[in-house]
């Protein structure tokens, strides 16, 4: 599956990656990527065209707290066509790294 870490994104997110955040709703509201597009992993099946929309003909890059859940979402994603890249590390090495976050 293919993944990412933090580091190797460049500081200021291309416009064609769509960012989705997989997380639970109060971990969301502690704080996400800015402009990322929120779907909680018990969602993603049922909401994967909001996805498909979003991402359009771009690449999505998937982030929850430290990558376990972002892994299944990626794997998921790539089985309906999409191409989607798992945030190894999540929100955790995200924050770590200094990165923005919204509230």
């Amino acid at each position: 599956m293919p993944a990412t870490g933090v580091h190797e994104l460049p500081a200021e997110l291309p416009g064609e990656l769509t960012v989705l955040d997989v997380r639970e709703q109060h971990e969301w509201d502690a704080g996400h990527v800015p402009q990322a597009l929120h779907i909680p992993l018990g969602e993603l099946a049922a909401r994967q065209t909001e996805v498909a929309a979003a991402a359009g003909d771009g690449r999505v890059l998937v982030v929850c707290a430290v990558g376990a859940r972002s892994a299944r979402a990626t794997a998921f994603l790539n089985s309906t066509g999409l191409d989607a890249v798992n945030l190894a590390g999540g929100m955790r090495d995200w924050e770590a790294a200094g990165r923005p976050l919204a509230r």
